[in-house]
């Protein structure tokens, strides 16, 4: 009995909101807009967080990066001979630095040096740019790189400076792409590497490498740092040109800076004369990471003479940075669209209200012949739900479309989730049951004699 009550006071609804589509479907337009408003926020602040995980692989988990950077000097010209005596020595960011913090700090998980050369490939007839890293295996280990073929480095090979390399997915696709690399070797530079390795494939976004300066690793070939030193380039060893260059220095014509020789008459030119490119440290705990870097900083000051040559970054401390900016706009965009719901209920409200006063005379003929004023209640209810859950459904498609516009033409990564989805229908039928109660309430309450007579 209750069953068809309910049913019938539904079919009522559904002809009410029929026979007026234009007004109801104005009245959703408050829904509508603020569950697509919630739909897109959140594919929005979902992208910006995966894209934000993704960066933060790319980077690895409480790393600290030390970079080296030419000297920076300052002369008085009118006294060049005081500041030419006045002048430190800094050997550079060196493998004695990565061996003294790694014997030095405690808490440390892992510390990878890396020499980066650009250099060139050959082979089959081809030749292409690239960039030849000379590694560690701790390098894999910090950056969550796996091997998808062949093996790892041994200790042989990067104690001995062996002439083979591990290569990036685009490399085997570029030069091995009708046979397996395992075992062949390719021209790197004037050397020739044997393959032993090819790594899992990478992505890396366009934002990624604009943001944080980071390469397209599919492209790099992988050596062990010995390998670097040995056959291609070791900044730290002396050499002939370096002793000439000094010679001319002390002659008062030329002037030694950063390991560079140039005329007193032109803008000095500066050279890379660090033995390394970078040096990775992995602290084992984040919230010691901040301290690590401030003792890592005195102690390179110390060791490079009080030279300031180098810089270090935190990468995942502005990520989390960003990531907090990403949640603050969420945040920002929510209460938009939780606004333009509660515009949404209370636009249902009022014209359910304007509904009871035009349609007096029909509640008064319900009542008359046997409605209960549950029937009235309920009626009332079910227009307002189904105005809302029309629009919610109406919002979800336009919600999902301005997700997909936005990552589209934008290019702002977008992640539509279903849990997003859920939130959005439940919210909009919360707001018609909650806004759709007092003019239910209200209609509920006529008098059916009065009613009648209402003109």
């Amino acid at each position: 009995m209750i069953k068809d009550r309910l049913l019938s006071n539904l079919l009522i609804a559904m002809e009410a909101v029929l026979a007026n589509r234009i007004r109801s479907m104005l009245t959703a337009l408050g829904i509508i807009f603020g569950v697509a408003a919630v739909i897109a926020m959140l594919a929005i602040g979902n992208g910006a967080q995966k894209e934000i995980l993704e960066q933060i692989k790319l980077v690895g988990v409480n790393n600290i990066i030390i970079k080296p950077i030419v000297e920076q000097t300052e002369e008085d010209l009118s006294e060049e001979e005081e500041s030419s005596e006045q002048k430190k020595f800094s050997t550079g960011l060196t493998l004695a630095d990565k061996n003294s913090i790694q014997k030095t700090i405690p808490g440390l998980a892992s510390i990878s040096p890396e020499i980066l050369l650009d250099t060139y490939i050959i082979k089959g007839g081809i030749r292409r740019s690239a960039k030849l890293v000379g590694v560690e295996p701790s390098y894999f280990d910090i950056f969550n790189f796996q091997l998808s073929e062949g093996k790892m480095f041994n200790e042989a090979q990067l104690t001995n400076g062996a002439a083979v390399c591990i290569i990036g997915k685009s490399i085997k696709t570029k030069f091995f792409a009708s046979e397996n690399p395992i075992g062949k070797s390719i021209k790197c530079g004037s050397k020739w590497l044997k393959v032993i390795g090819v790594l899992e494939e990478r992505f890396v976004s366009e934002s990624s490498i604009n943001k944080l300066g980071i390469r397209d690793f599919n492209m790099d070939v992988y050596t062990p740092l010995q390998t670097v030193l040995l056959r291609y380039k070791n900044r730290a060893v002396l050499t002939e040109e370096m002793i000439r260059a000094s010679n001319q220095s002390s002659s008062g014509n030329f002037r030694v800076i950063g390991g560079s020789t140039s005329n007193s008459d032109e803008a000095p030119s500066q050279k890379n004369y660090h033995q390394l490119d970078k040096l990775v440290i992995q602290v084992s705990k984040t919230g010691k990471m901040t301290q690590t870097a401030e003792i890592i900083s005195r102690m390179l000051e110390r060791k490079h003479n009080e030279v300031i040559d180098f810089e270090i970054e935190i990468p995942e401390l502005l990520l989390k940075q960003q990531q907090r900016t990403n949640d603050i706009f969420r945040y920002v965009l929510g209460a938009i669209a939780g606004i333009s719901l509660i515009v949404g209920g209370i636009g249902i409200m009022n014209i359910m209200l304007a509904s009871v006063l035009e349609r007096i005379k029909e509640i008064g003929l319900r009542l008359s012949i046997g409605a209960k004023k549950s029937d009235i209640v309920n009626q009332f209810m079910f227009e307002s739900i189904m105005i809302s859950i029309t629009g919610g459904f109406i919002g979800i498609l336009l919600g999902v479309f301005m997700a997909m516009a936005v990552s589209r033409f934008a290019d702002i990564p977008t992640v539509i989730t279903f849990s997003s989805i859920l939130i959005s229908f439940f919210v909009a039928t919360s707001i018609g049951l909650i806004f759709g109660i007092a003019p239910a309430r209200k209609a509920a309450l006529q008098d059916p004699i009065t009613c009648l007579r209402y003109e």
